[in-house]
């Protein structure tokens, strides 16, 4: 099954189960809604963890391509429901903990003054001040179960004083923040700067963080990335689509895009999957879909390229003219999305 077709099937029944958890019981006889749930609970149930974790995944990104709401929350109650969450969070907390040891990895022995040419004006030494800071940001926020926003100027660092101990810096920082995060309940309210105010949103937001500055620094030592999962990106992606309109900047840019009605287009070259973003409304909306599904419109503009490439370029570490990617349509709209995107 391709991942686009399981991500179109997961939102089908996500969609179900919320209209019938929100049913009147004049609608809906109660009984027979607690025995179709119980019947699907005990079919998820028999799926192995990584399955669990997958549809676990489907089920939050069909809830977060809809507005805030009653609708988006019930949507978003979906996986718990049905025991998912638990192992998503423990999941997402260990890819959190490997990507921090690939970076450690990467920077550990690599001379801290160089030039990192896709963060202008960065050496690999602030680099990893940077995420080694957002560590600490993120572990006190879930440790002190922050309900406001803290500055992470205000979160003390113990930065060492040399720039050659940041990366075992960094490492400390990162099992502490992981540590923090096993023991947290994934669903404690929590101020966040996306769409989940939960501690659950932190292992992967942080995650992606962590994905794109290795990629920073492979390029800075390599010229170049190393390939990120599939599976790794196209959840990338989502959270970055998903996150846009929370951020204050981000958001009065789409705002003033001028392009209502614009379609923008997303293909995975390597699983065949398709965001398809909408603007208008001085906002933008999503949908994943199929490159089957997604031919039944025409795009006004279109890129093409492997997952993580995709993610590394809406994260603006690949330029849109890269050999990477192939286009079709109007190119001016990719360019003003990217600009008014950038973090």
């Amino acid at each position: 099954m391709s991942d686009a077709l399981l991500s179109t099937l997961a939102e089908a029944l996500a969609e179900l189960v919320t209209a019938v958890e929100t049913s009147d019981d004049e609608v809906l006889d109660p009984d027979t809604a607690v025995k179709w749930l119980e019947g699907t609970a005990a079919t998820l149930s028999a799926l192995p963890a990584a399955d669990r974790r997958a549809l676990d995944g489907h089920f939050r990104a069909a809830a977060l391509r809809h507005p805030e709401g009653p609708w988006r929350d019930e949507l978003l109650k979906v996986s718990e429901g049905f025991g998912l969450t638990e192992d998503t969070h423990a999941a997402a907390c260990e890819a959190l903990a490997r990507q921090a040891r690939r970076f450690v990895a990467t920077v550990r022995d690599a001379d801290p003054a160089t030039p990192v040419p896709t963060c202008p004006g960065w050496t690999l030494a602030e680099l990893t001040r940077h995420l080694g800071t957002v560590h600490h940001w993120a572990e006190h926020l879930v440790r002190t179960r922050a309900t406001a926003r803290v500055s992470a100027q205000d979160v003390p660092l113990d930065l060492p004083g040399h720039p050659a101990a940041y990366p075992g810096w960094l490492a400390a920082g990162a099992e502490a923040l992981v540590t923090t995060l096993r023991a947290a309940d994934p669903d404690t309210p929590l101020w966040s700067p996306g769409p989940e105010p939960r501690a659950g949103y932190y292992p992967r937001h942080v995650l992606f963080e962590a994905v794109v500055h290795l990629a920073d620094a492979q390029i800075a030592l390599a010229g170049t990335a190393e390939p990120v999962d599939p599976d790794t990106a196209a959840e990338g992606i989502e959270h970055h689509l998903a996150t846009l309109l929370y951020v204050p900047w981000t958001a009065e840019r789409i705002a003033h895009l001028d392009r209502d009605a614009d379609l923008l287009r997303l293909t995975a070259r390597d699983t065949g999957t398709v965001w398809t973003l909408m603007l208008g409304g001085g906002g933008f909306t999503w949908r994943r879909g199929s490159e089957a599904s997604a031919a039944r419109t025409e795009p006004t503009a279109s890129v093409t390229g492997d997952s993580g490439d995709l993610l590394l370029l809406l994260h603006r570490r690949y330029a849109a003219d890269d050999p990477r990617f192939a286009h079709t349509g109007d190119r001016a709209l990719l360019d003003a999305w990217l600009t008014a995107t950038a973090l």
